[in-house]
């Protein structure tokens, strides 16, 4: 008998061995069988600076902020908070905890309602997952499977990793680092006790304690959070003290919105890409965005700047700002002025020049004659309406006269002029396809990157550079624009303008231009290492009325290399091969541009009226002049009364009454002057 009863023991034994083993086999395969969601999770597109720093940031396409979150890069403590906040059996439970779970079941048995939740943190990641209904049993056991499914399939990093993506912190924040962002201005690398209790709370109810609308709801979460960590040890009563006095964030904080426009561009060129690394730095954009409002006020309410800042060494852009506000306002903020083709005005004479010496057409110390010429229909003037008479080239320059611009232009030829700036790299629009002498003085579209690109490439001694945005881009070969000492007289001749008040002197080769009828303002220059390009004007290409690249973008310029700080470099020395001689000691061919003045008989003198005269006019003044050579042209205080006549006695309008000053200039450019008074 008791040898039957134990091998019916033995049996039962036995079956309840294989239906338990049967169990676990479908239970293993019912959990191996759970369909899981994708893992993949779309995040915001950031555009980074140079040293991994936000510029700004997307949101993703239901307009929430999701930010990518390594748990790696979370503060440790934040972690050990949370996890003895929810889960202290994180590590040890396989995504159910059994001992939560009795404990829960207890509580609300015994207390006739729900008194405290069992789920486990890779529950809540399943929850977040899981896009079915979760109030009914059905969606607790599909959340419950999954869980397990999560538990087999990732690791624990992974899982806690899905938790910190997906959590929710109140509004459109998703993820502990946007809530980081948003409430505290910070990644949460490094949060203090309080600030990670509040992130502990938050995501348990997100909308009942937001800071923003519900600040005391959210600070006695927080406070919880601390008290129960401080029973549990994890805190000390003193931390917790401390944290407790901390105040709760009571508004949401922007997330970045630096170099707009430029972070746009990217970001439309690699859709795709969830991390853009620039080579922009961070602290010197903000600095250059501040200075572009700033430039704004008093300019007018249509008025808009631009703003490249690059370094000219390698080519990466440091600052950009497209314009000064991102905003669709009477500014037009939101067009990227950096890209627009605009006349150049006068900014393109560098070049000019640096081919003219490049070909050895002429030195910074050529006399070149700055009068009245026609050249075959096309007779420019300079933007005063006055004339110089002979000077050199350096001081043509300087003074960004006209004239000798086009003489120049003519001699080196409006073709090649326009092959140097594609070797630059700048875009050009050229109105009827083919250039002209206008060129010189504007007559071409170009942008305010192209010309920073020229720039540098004439700071890097005449060779060009590709100014470039993109962290890593690829290496662009540099192709010759003009040999180095050309570049380096052109520097050395910019260096010598007179600075905006209150601006150092001799520390930039610099010019600036202005388009005809004041449609554009331009200022440019570069230092040792830096290239800076300014544009100023209305973005809808309409006058602005008094606007001078000198007074509007000049001070602008100076200002932006200011803000560069402690990395400025000077000016480099001549090249072996620059020829730093004055003017008696150059060439014959060098010392006067075109030796216009070479065998051309006596000088001009003015024969009526003669110097001191006094006289009383009406209307009408006669003026003679002996020698030199037709054609002649009258100016009176510089300006022109009289053009290309070739008569030596001739009637020009009286300027009126007081001193004035009579000057005639003949064919070869050679010039007399007297002063007279009239009554």
């Amino acid at each position: 008998m008791t040898e039957r009863r134990g091998a019916a023991w033995l049996c039962l034994l036995a079956a309840l061995l294989f239906a338990g083993a049967t169990l676990r086999d479908r239970y293993d395969a019912w959990i191996d069988a759970t369909p899981l969601p994708s893992l993949t999770l779309t995040t915001s597109t950031e555009v980074v600076d140079r040293a991994g720093l936000v510029l700004r940031a997307y949101t993703v396409d239901d307009g929430r902020w999701r930010l990518a979150v390594d748990p790696a890069a979370v503060d440790p403590r934040y972690l050990a908070m949370l996890v003895a906040y929810e889960d202290k059996r994180f590590h040890r439970h396989g995504g159910v905890d059994p001992r939560a779970t009795l404990r829960a079941a207890g509580q609300a048995v015994a207390a006739g309602r729900i008194v405290s939740g069992a789920s486990t943190l890779t529950m809540q990641a399943a929850r977040l997952l899981d896009e079915g209904p979760t109030g009914q049993w059905a969606g607790k056991l599909r959340q419950v499977r999954l869980a397990l499914a999560l538990e087999r399939r990732l690791t624990k990093a992974q899982i806690l990793g899905l938790y910190l993506a997906r959590a929710p912190f109140g509004g459109n924040l998703e993820g502990l680092r946007s809530a980081s962002r948003a409430w505290f201005g910070k990644d949460p690398a490094r949060l203090t006790p309080a600030e990670a209790a509040l992130l502990v709370a938050l995501p348990q109810s997100p909308e009942a304690r937001r800071p923003d609308l519900h600040p005391d709801a959210a600070r006695a979460a927080r406070d919880r959070v601390l008290d129960r960590l401080a029973a549990a040890g994890v805190l000390s009563d003193e931390t917790a003290r401390a944290a407790r006095a901390e105040p709760v964030p009571t508004r949401r904080r922007d997330l970045p919105a630096l170099a707009p426009h430029l972070a746009d561009r990217l970001r439309a060129e690699t859709p795709q890409e969830g991390r853009i690394a620039t080579t922009l730095d961070a602290a010197l954009q903000a600095r250059v965005e501040d200075l572009a409002r700033s430039a704004l006020r008093g300019a007018g309410a249509r008025v808009q700047v631009a703003i490249v800042v690059a370094d000219h060494r390698s080519g990466e852009i440091l600052a950009h700002v497209g314009s000064a506000a991102y905003a669709s306002d009477r500014r037009q903020g939101f067009v990227d002025m950096s890209r627009a083709m605009r006349s150049p005005g006068s900014t393109l004479k560098p070049l000019i020049y640096a081919l003219a010496f490049d070909a050895g057409l002429a030195h910074p110390e050529t006399l070149i004659e700055d009068r009245p010429t026609d050249f075959g229909g096309y007779a420019p003037q300079n933007f005063d309406g006055r004339f110089r008479g002979t000077l050199r080239l350096r001081e043509a320059l300087q003074q960004s006269l006209n004239i000798p611009a086009v003489k120049l232009t003519q001699a080196v030829g409006p073709a090649r002029l326009m092959a140097a700036l594609d070797r630059a790299g700048v875009a050009t629009a050229l109105p009827g396809g083919r250039a002209g002498l206008a060129v010189a003085l504007g007559g071409v579209g170009t942008t305010l990157e192209g010309l920073t690109s020229l720039y540098a490439g004439l700071a890097e001694g005449g060779r060009s550079v590709d100014l470039h945005a993109r962290a890593g881009a690829a290496a662009v070969p540099r192709r010759r624009i003009v040999g180095p000492a050309a570049a380096w007289q052109v520097g050395d001749v910019l260096t010598g303008l007179t600075p905006p008040p209150g601006a150092p002197h001799g520390v930039l080769a610099w010019k600036t231009g202005t388009s005809y009828g004041h449609r554009d303002a331009w200022a440019l220059g570069w230092d040792g290492r830096h290239v800076v390009g300014v544009w100023m004007g209305r973005p809808d290409g309409t006058p602005v009325p008094g606007a001078f690249g000198g007074d509007l973008a000049a001070p602008v310029l100076f200002q932006a290399f200011g803000r560069i700080g402690r990395d400025r470099a000077p000016l480099p020395a001549p090249p072996p091969d620059a020829l730093t001689v004055g003017a008696a000691d150059l060439p014959a061919p060098l010392r006067h541009f075109g030796r216009e003045a070479e065998d051309a008989g006596p000088a001009p003198a003015i024969a009526f009226p003669p110097d001191g005269a006094r006289l009383a006019v009406a209307g009408e003044l006669a003026v003679k002049v002996r020698d030199g050579t037709p054609p002649f042209t009258w100016l009176a205080d510089g300006a022109p009364v009289a053009i290309a006549v070739r008569d030596r006695e001739s009637w020009i309008a009286a300027p009126g009454p007081g001193f004035v000053t009579l000057s005639v200039i003949d064919g070869t450019g050679r010039a007399a002057r007297t002063r007279v008074r009239l009554d």
